[in-house]
């Protein structure tokens, strides 16, 4: 059984195709990296261009274009192909990191943080596109497996790499020794890109309102953002607005039937959000915890997130050996992974807890999204029809966005109302509820009676033109 996976897998890496695999890993590394690494010069950064009122605008400047990114992305993939996001997205990129990289100003840093979140979020639906035309369904599991593991080296030495960076040379280079790698993986797209046929456009449904609802979005996730660095009843009240905005984006920006988790399709948006939201709605106050709880220093109380990674890493390693598994049952899995991780990191809220918990509790949990949030990819793409390969993989990126931002916020102000130990307790227990129900729902609701669009029969892969 070894052999036969391995041979399934190395279609990654022939020769017609290895472009593409070392494209999008490359470019999928280096936003890891920028994501991992900016947190860490934010504060020099911030002040030493006298920002220290805008503190979290980098942030959510760069979150709200990436959705704006993901939309556009999505609607001219669908009328276009990939090429145009592929050849536009890194380039803004890249851009935005040279911009922000010579930034005197904060007005300067956060145009560049915009181009960023554009670019990187056009890259990202348009890399998904391309995922679908270039490989076959069942190769699929392992390009998302080594897409996975493109994260893992930033998540663990990402950040230090950038405090390097920012304490001997400067926290510009963490934006500029990025541009000409970002460069090199653009290059290597067009590549691929060359040898694609011409893209010949499907009939696609008519889709009104993505540009007002794309805004809409941003402008809710920006304002969540800002209730989440105010937390009180003012930043409660501008919070609920914010989240009443995004409602009414969601309905025209996912699938429909994506609330009431319809089978097929709309589930596996829906569950792809809880996983998003149950786990990075945790992870986002753990180290806050281990260090005014426990007392443990930054550096300790990074371990986990460190931890989780690796797990992340092998769950997406595993799902990628195992094809034979449903992808609706692995989905399973991994939430009730995610569920037995929370709850178990629950036991380090109280200071009498055993604070050591944390870190096999946090890999735990990173296992389960490994197994997970691969296979939601997969069946996205598996159940796209050609014509909406698009419209749904930024509909995936922006279930990710909205679950992970509405339970951060939530949490935000749990913490503020009752501290951090009274406060995560409360906001884990709903996590771990946010768990089983994903589970609940994708047993329920799942894809797993649901055949994939004829289009996608076959794989729904192109030939490469090799001669090009």
């Amino acid at each position: 059984m070894t052999v036969t996976r391995e041979r399934r897998g190395s279609p990654l890496w022939a020769p017609d195709r290895r472009a593409a695999t070392v494209g999008l890993l490359l470019l999928m590394t280096l936003a890891a990296f920028e994501a991992m690494g900016v947190t860490t010069a934010i504060p020099t950064l911030v002040h030493e261009l006298h920002g220290e009122a805008l503190y979290s605008w980098p942030f959510t400047m760069m979150l709200a274009t990436q959705v704006v990114g993901n939309v556009v992305a999505g609607r001219v993939s669908d009328r276009r192909g990939p090429g145009p996001m592929l050849m536009l997205g890194p380039l803004l990129f890249a851009l935005g990191l040279i911009v922000a990289g010579t930034a005197g100003t904060m007005t300067q840093l956060l145009v560049g943080r915009a181009l960023q979140g554009f670019g990187g979020g056009a890259q990202i639906v348009a890399l998904y596109v391309m995922i679908a035309m270039v490989f076959p369904e069942r190769d699929q599991p392992a390009v998302f497996g080594a897409s996975a593991a493109a994260w893992v080296v930033p998540a663990m030495i990402g950040p230090t790499a950038a405090g390097l960076l920012t304490q001997y040379l400067s926290w510009r280079w963490v934006f500029l020794g990025l541009a000409p790698l970002v460069l090199l993986g653009w290059v290597l797209i067009l590549i691929v890109l060359r040898r694609l046929p011409a893209f010949e456009p499907q009939p696609d449904q008519p889709r009104r309102g993505l540009t007002v609802a794309a805004v809409a979005a941003a402008v809710g996730l920006a304002v969540l953002s800002w209730a989440g660095d105010h937390r009180d009843l003012i930043g409660l009240a501008v919070g609920i607005v914010g989240l009443a905005a995004l409602v009414l984006a969601v309905l025209v920006l996912l699938p429909k039937g994506t609330l009431l988790s319809r089978r097929g399709l709309p589930s596996v948006v829906l569950a792809r959000g809880l996983l998003s939201g149950a786990f990075l709605g945790s992870e986002a106050f753990l180290p806050l915890v281990l260090q005014q709880v426990h007392g443990l220093s930054p550096a300790w109380a990074g371990v986990p997130l460190t931890g989780a990674a690796v797990g992340w890493w092998l769950g997406s390693w595993w799902q990628a050996r195992r094809p034979d598994i449903s992808r609706s049952l692995m989905l399973q899995w991994g939430f009730l992974t995610i569920v037995v991780g929370l709850a178990l990191v629950t036991l380090v809220a109280p200071a009498w807890g055993p604070a050591w918990v944390a870190v096999p509790a946090w890999a735990i949990s990173g296992l389960g999204m490994g197994l997970a949030t691969a296979c939601t990819s997969v069946l996205v793409l598996r159940l796209s029809p050609p014509a909406d390969r698009g419209f749904n993989s930024a509909a995936l990126q922006l279930s990710d966005l909205f679950g992970q931002s509405v339970c951060i916020a939530l949490g935000g102000v749990l913490v503020a109302l009752l501290g951090p130990a009274g406060g995560w307790s409360p906001q884990n227990a709903l996590m771990v509820g946010l768990g089983l129900v994903g589970a609940f729902l994708v047993s329920r609701r799942s894809a797993t009676t649901a055949e994939p669009h004829p289009g996608m029969q076959s794989g729904g892969q192109v030939q490469l033109d090799t001669a090009k």
